[in-house]
């Protein structure tokens, strides 16, 4: 029984791992659209370093750059579709769909949401914060957090409890997020990757119990393949 457990584990793990090189894989391609060159697309370059920061392998990489910029078996015709709606205990959930088939998509977004509630457009998405992410790391040990964010023009910014952790996190104004950064550098900061998010204003706490519900709930939405990202308002 423990070897085949064993076995049952790597191949979860391995399965898991697929999941996100999908997801990666999509996001490179939606980018190169506008480009194959990282050092002129900034979107690609930042979608490239969060796929090396997950180990995805050098050819998978090359391969989505390539048929995003429709250098490869035509181009990538995949959209994206918002939908929005509450988790179990009324937790508010946004899932952004990156889709070659939005019938598909619907279809399967209509099926998680059976044990929640899906909403009509803006139903949840008034109550989250629409923002730039920029995830930086000190590329010296002089760099000033809050300099850098005041001059390269984030909102705010965020960093690790660990004292020794050189990574933070600049938020930006949706539309400033190019901007921050492509001006973080110069200020002391490389930046690993650069996305929208959504935030949310009024997170709900649960208990132990009712967030397990809600956790199996997120985790089922995100192993579907054309789920891309998946934000929710959950304390803690």
């Amino acid at each position: 029984m423990g070897a085949q457990w064993k076995a049952k584990h790597k191949q979860d793990a391995a399965n898991a791992k697929g999941r996100i090189f999908t997801k990666l894989a999509k996001e490179i391609a939606v980018a190169a659209r506008n480009g194959a060159d990282p050092d002129m697309n900034a979107k690609l370059r930042s979608a490239i370093e969060t796929a090396k920061k997950a180990s995805m392998p050098k050819d998978t990489l090359e391969r989505a750059i390539k048929k995003g910029a429709g250098l490869l078996d035509g181009p990538a015709n995949y959209e994206t579709v918002v939908y929005e709606g509450f988790a179990p205990h009324q937790v508010p959930v946004i899932v952004e769909c990156l889709t070659d088939n939005k019938n598909r998509s619907a279809q399967s977004i209509r099926q998680l949401f059976r044990k929640g509630q899906l909403a009509t457009s803006g139903a949840v998405s008034w109550d989250f914060k629409h923002l730039g992410q920029i995830e930086a790391e000190a590329s010296s040990p002089d760099a000033d957090i809050e300099l850098a964010a005041i001059e390269a023009g984030a909102q705010d910014f965020e960093t690790g409890d660990d004292a020794e952790d050189n990574e933070v996190v600049f938020l930006t104004e949706a539309t400033d997020l190019d901007l921050v950064a492509k001006a973080l550098p110069e200020f002391g900061y490389n930046v690993l990757t650069a996305k929208l998010v959504y935030r949310a204003n009024n997170p709900v706490t649960l208990d132990d119990e009712q967030r397990a519900e809600v956790e199996a709930f997120l985790d089922a939405i995100d192993a579907d393949d054309d789920v891309q990202n998946v934000y929710v308002g959950l304390a803690g």
